[in-house]
């Protein structure tokens, strides 16, 4: 007799079957050739960015001093390390981040995930109980993937150019009836993946408004989750200084999850989240002790010692070379690709474009993908079996809006590209890819 496979639970169920943008990324990376294919897709940060010398000062300076970076090699507390939290405070008060002031760092309390921001995302999912979840869309695919796995229904809104459209979000509130009920939190990414929209403060302030509204309706507060991961990457002077929604919390809803990764390195790991003090943050604390304490101690103090020696020149370093990257890549879109390109958004912060193509489809089922991947059958455009001429990867925005969401079509014809990993002449000749792949869709119409 056979004997059965392991029994799981409905969310293992799901995760035994990869999301369409894992199975994309894995099919891509196996066979993928550094320094031949162009990888436009992953979300990297650029190399040149992580300041290897000043991390491995900060590592020699934190195990020389004992005293103030307590068994740095040891084990850590759940909440994170003192010198960590009150060097991101520094951080925020010093630098006018947000306008947060040392009067709002009272009435919060700050976390330091376990494993980066993502971390924190996964720890809301297991704290509260399944039901509805608002986001943008196009939206932070890879987090509401996970969302779909664990049970929660997604309703995304369509963003323009400030953001979530709250006109729109009112108006669907409206629509649920009672099935408002079943409303359990707000997310919102506050420079988009993918789209690197920045939401406007008038927008941010309508947002906390929206939710403080249902939370007195519903008898019961309903969170709002601000994600600043591309926040300190906002390299356009044009752009507002970003306010943040912690000013507008006169309820204690907000809560804001910021991340190290962006101007420092992601391998080290660092995400925190500031809100209300209370039973939510408790439980927050304690599913970081549940999945391994904290994040290496080690990890944090260096963060926390280079949040407190240079960060200023850091962030100015990491934003001129993303500013100069943007400018050239989008002088490069408009060159190669602008009679077919219908929207663009992006080069203001982070190091992503979202483009629009009109009458071409980006999905993996096009022949745009086809060409970029090298799988359309004919040997004269995908090259030798062997050794394919190269490839390109980037997000098809059919990953990016929801399935059920007013962004499907649409989506089709749209894809994310990052600036961020790979130099520049690797983007440019990967939009020169793009523009022969246009061509090859064109006649195949």
């Amino acid at each position: 007799m056979k004997i059965q496979e392991v029994s799981l639970s409905d969310y293992g169920k799901a995760s035994s079957v990869p999301s369409a943008v894992n199975r994309m990324m894995t099919d891509f990376a196996v066979g993928f050739r550094d320094g031949y294919d162009i990888n436009l897709g992953v979300g990297y940060v650029n190399e040149t960015t992580i300041p290897r010398q000043q991390i491995q000062t900060a590592c020699e300076a934190v195990l020389a001093n004992p005293e103030k970076y307590r068994a740095s090699l040891n084990y850590g507390g759940a909440q994170g390390s003192p010198n960590l939290i009150e060097s991101i405070k520094r951080y925020h008060i010093d630098n006018r981040i947000g306008g947060i002031n040392r009067d709002i760092f009272n009435d919060n309390d700050i976390v330091i995930g376990a494993n980066g921001a993502t971390s924190l995302l996964d720890s809301i999912t297991h704290l509260l109980p399944s039901g509805i979840v608002f986001t943008a869309d196009p939206m932070y695919y890879i987090y509401c993937n996970d969302l779909d796995r664990k049970g929660f229904k997604i309703i995304a809104i369509p963003e323009d150019s400030e953001g979530i459209q709250t006109d729109l979000l009112r108006n669907k509130l409206k629509g649920l009836g009672r099935a408002k009920e079943e409303i359990r939190f707000f997310y919102v990414v506050t420079v988009n993946n993918p789209s690197c929209t920045i939401l406007s403060n008038n927008r941010k302030r309508e947002l906390v408004e929206i939710a403080t509204e249902l939370s007195c309706e519903l008898n019961r507060k309903i969170p709002i989750f601000f994600d600043n991961a591309y926040r300190d990457l906002i390299h356009d002077s044009s752009v507002e200084p970003m306010e943040s929604a912690l000013c507008y919390d006169d309820l204690g809803i907000v809560y804001e999850i910021g991340t190290m990764s962006k101007i420092l390195a992601p391998g080290l790991r660092i995400g925190y989240m500031i809100g209300p003090k209370g039973d939510f943050i408790n439980s927050i604390i304690q599913r970081t002790s549940d999945i391994g304490f904290s994040a290496p101690l080690i990890n944090q103090e260096i963060a926390s010692y280079l949040l407190d020696n240079g960060i200023e020149r850091q962030i100015e370093y990491v934003n001129s070379g993303y500013q100069r990257k943007a400018k050239q890549v989008k002088t490069w879109i408009e060159e190669l690709l602008g009679e077919y390109v219908q929207t663009c958004s992006g080069g203001s912060a982070g190091f992503y474009y979202y483009l629009t193509l009109l009458n071409i489809t980006t999905d993996s089922t096009s022949d745009f993908f086809r060409l970029l991947t090298r799988t359309t059958g004919s040997e004269e455009i995908d090259g030798p079996k062997q050794n394919p001429h190269p490839k390109v990867i980037y997000i098809p925005g059919q990953h990016c809006v929801h399935p059920s969401g007013d962004m499907v079509e649409i989506g089709k014809h749209q894809f994310r590209i990052s600036y961020g990993f790979e130099e520049l002449p690797q983007i440019h000749a990967a939009l020169k890819y793009m523009a022969s792949a246009i061509v090859y869709s064109q006649r195949r119409l």
